[in-house]
């Protein structure tokens, strides 16, 4: 392949829900896969380690001082994952073997004083350098404010794979306008958007990034079925009524920087949707319209962010004065 051809897929798949140990099974399966495919970038879904939170919507879960609203949480608080860890770091090494750059959607349970907190995360694992960018989601939609915390600027920033500058959103954050603007900012030319699965919500959401970036969009989108419950979860006997149920049916697709699908989007099976792209593309329609560069009319319109990590203690340490 030429030096502007890049091989990129997105994963659509359930995961092995709130089994962070067989999830990251299924998960260093599907980069194995990838790298024989000639893969280069993988995107999975969002929070696709150890799943998605979605009970809440179906269980009254704003219901106050709820002991098995308080259960399920825990349960879920208990299955998310800690960054850096030894699970994440089975994946690290899978992607280093395999050479494939890969966004993994996490439930990241914060650490030290944000322990008792999960955070829907979007990790860049780089196979030479590791994890080179934990973002956190800005702000939780509707019901999963009841269950995540809100993320910062700190992980909003792009990565770059050999000729390509990647950037990626979780969900809904791919209809904020600014957080979009902050990854245009940084050269972005392909965009990674990560969604729970529920196909006709993100659909057109990514076409637009597309056109309004001229960008390469990933659009990674998972499944998830009412049989992927485990027995062991308080609210398994309330939600398992149709085992078959589909939760969320994917619609993961790659699109162009014209706004037009290349490959998917695809409904209910899991698979790689896979795609040769041509970052010339990029460069191609930026002729007419650059979002952050001669159509931004920066005299006119600036955007401050602020990406420091947010945390409610910092720790400032001073030298004892040495008595003589």
């Amino acid at each position: 392949m030429g030096k502007d051809i890049v091989r990129i897929a997105a994963v659509q798949a359930s995961p092995v829900w709130l089994d962070t140990e067989k999830t990251t099974e299924k998960i260093v399966a599907s980069i194995e896969k990838a790298a024989s495919d000639g893969v280069q970038i993988i995107v999975f879904p969002e929070s696709f380690l150890p799943g998605y939170p979605f009970w809440v919507c179906r269980t009254n879960g704003s219901e106050f001082n709820s002991n098995d609203q308080k259960r399920a949480y825990s349960q879920y608080l208990d299955a998310a994952v800690e960054v850096p860890s030894k699970l994440i770091n089975t994946i690290v090494k899978a992607v280093r073997k395999h050479g494939v750059f890969c966004y993994l959607g996490v439930a990241e349970r914060g650490r030290n004083a944000g322990r008792g907190t999960v955070y829907c995360s979007l990790l860049a694992i780089d196979p030479c350098d590791g994890i080179v960018n934990v973002h956190r989601k800005l702000m939780p939609t509707f019901d999963e404010r009841l269950v995540w915390g809100q993320g910062d600027g700190h992980g909003l920033r792009t990565q770059q794979v050999g000729p390509a500058t990647i950037g990626g959103l979780n969900c809904w954050e791919n209809w904020m306008p600014l957080a979009r603007y902050t990854l245009y900012s940084e050269g972005m030319d392909i965009h990674a958007g990560v969604w729970p699965g529920i196909s006709d919500m993100h659909a057109e959401a990514m076409r637009h990034i597309a056109r309004e970036g001229r960008v390469w969009c990933i659009a990674a989108s998972g499944l998830l079925y009412v049989r992927d419950i485990p027995k062991s979860f308080i609210f398994y006997d309330r939600l398992s009524a149709n085992p078959a149920e589909c939760l969320f049916d994917g619609g993961s697709a790659i699109i162009a920087p014209d706004g037009e699908y290349v490959a998917g989007p695809v409904i209910g099976e899991e698979c790689l949707v896979v795609a040769d792209i041509d970052l010339g593309r990029v460069r191609e329609e930026r002729q007419n319209f650059d979002p952050t560069g001669h159509y931004s009319r920066a005299d006119v319109f600036q955007l401050k962010v602020d990406d420091s990590r947010q945390e409610s203690v910092r720790l400032k340490s001073t030298e004892q004065t040495k008595i003589t």
